[in-house]
């Protein structure tokens, strides 16, 4: 005799509905339609299910396992609430992507009207169909001359003439073999009164390594150039385009549907479900009248479609009460992240969350995974809210995103002639009464993309 636990697929269904995204359920909901019958999407939209009023934690929690039942629900059920309604806006994204004309196709209408005659035009368009994504021709002429047929009668000559010719075209950059040589380009487009701009042409063809290390001092020796010069001249370097292909990248953007929103009122925050994120989704009506009607209400196919359909309304009815409970948690725990920013964040883990709400932490995992909060900060995945933290001298505790504000802010201020180390950092914070490694500030800085102290120097 052994006892174990067994998932009904009515369970599974609803554990595979929590842990979808907003995106991924929409999909799911409009497959589940087109193969049951029984469902049928609201005509009309009505939001008498869910209040704009958070849960108190003294409600009893939704079940996390429902028991077994063969009853069939006859009464319809419905539960209206909106769908994403992008069908008028979003849908004209691609149509004015595909207006935009992409790199290659950009450089071939230049091509076609200029002035070189026919073989030259082909040659370039071949240089043009070898760029990569950034704009950079990496396969070097040579290489390029062996690959292709003789009778062509293409020689080295030919492609540098060609490319020169590329590189001249309307955007300037393009063509170029190497990051000096790009930059080099957008340079000489500029006019030639541009002060210093002869002196930043030197430093991207001969000095870009000396630049990169921002070693002025060896600089200055070398070119025996002014502060003020080399100042200038670096300030032009830093305006150029390093990637000029990518200007023309037609990557469509990911546009995140937030599950909640949270807002304040009389001076509380205060948690709802977005509409627009929620299905409108229903029995169909007539066909459950019809099942009512019929004596036999085991043996019909449609019996077991009507069942399954009841099961997905009570299970999306779930998953909104679900994560609507999680985020007002989430919300009542970091209210002086809402107030104050990254520096008023919490230490937060799963199981304190579970606790308060008497869930499994794997639920709770599943709620906060690709689900979005909309906040007067911005959109936030609810796992952003969610960290490890630091105790300070103090016995407080202060979390990682707190950490990294401080990180920021202490960057953002600082002299760049004179910028500061990670171990001076580390000290300033100590002095605060938060302990932090050196080590730990590094890990900190390189998450936040803030360069080591060498390369934030400046003259």
């Amino acid at each position: 005799m052994s006892q174990q636990l067994t998932l009904t697929p009515q369970l599974q269904q609803s554990i595979r509905l929590l842990q979808l995204s907003t995106q991924d359920m929409q999909q799911e909901i409009a497959r589940l339609i087109e193969e049951n019958p029984m469902l049928e999407l609201a005509e009309e939209v009505a939001f008498s299910n869910f209040s704009a009023e958070p849960r108190s934690n003294a409600e009893p929690a939704e079940p996390e396992a429902e028991r077994s039942d063969d009853s069939v629900a006859v009464e319809p059920q419905e539960w209206n609430v909106a769908t994403h309604s992008s069908d008028d806006e979003n849908d004209s994204f691609p149509e004015q992507a595909a207006l935009q004309a992409n790199m290659r196709e950009y450089l071939h209408s230049q091509l076609s009207i200029s002035q070189l005659n026919q073989k030259d035009i082909q040659i370039v368009g071949m240089l043009i169909d070898a760029l990569d994504e950034n704009g950079y021709l990496a396969q070097d002429l040579s290489e390029l001359v062996e690959l292709l047929p003789e009778e062509l009668a293409i020689t080295l000559d030919d492609l540098e003439t060609a490319l020169v010719q590329l590189q001249y075209l309307d955007q300037p950059g393009l063509g170029a073999r190497n990051l000096s040589e790009c930059l080099a380009l957008q340079l000489k487009a500029l006019p030639e009164a541009t002060p210093q701009r002869d002196l930043a042409i030197l430093l991207v063809s001969d000095h870009l390594e000396l630049i990169a290390a921002h070693d002025f001092a060896k600089i200055k020796k070398l070119l025996r150039c002014s502060d003020d010069n080399l100042r200038a001249a670096q300030s032009l370097i830093v305006s150029l385009n390093p990637k000029p292909g990518a200007e023309f990248d037609l990557s469509v953007a990911d546009y995140v549907v937030p599950d909640v929103i949270v807002e304040k009122h009389k001076n509380k925050w205060r948690v709802r479900l977005n509409q627009e994120a929620m299905p409108k989704l229903r029995v169909n009506q007539m066909y459950a009248s019809l099942l009512q009607q019929r004596d036999d209400k085991t043996g019909s196919p449609l019996t077991a479609q009507l069942q399954e359909a009841n099961w997905l309304v009570k299970s999306l009815r779930q998953r909104f009460e679900t994560i609507l409970r999680v985020a007002q948690e989430i919300v009542e725990r970091q209210g002086a992240f809402l107030e104050h920013g990254d520096i008023g964040m919490r230490p937060l883990v799963l199981r304190e969350v579970a606790d308060a709400l008497e869930l499994h932490e794997s639920t709770v995992s599943r709620s906060t995974t690709q689900k979005f909060m909309r906040t007067p900060r911005g959109i936030y995945e609810f796992k952003y809210f969610f960290g490890s933290g630091l105790v300070t001298e103090s016995g407080d505790v202060c979390s990682s995103a707190a950490i990294r504000e401080l990180i920021k802010q202490l960057v953002s201020t600082e002299d760049t002639c004179k910028p500061l180390t990670d171990g001076r950092m580390s000290e300033i914070l100590a002095q605060q009464g938060i302990v932090v490694a050196r080590r730990t500030i590094a890990k900190y800085r390189e998450a936040l993309h803030i360069l080591p102290v060498n390369l934030r120097k400046s003259l």
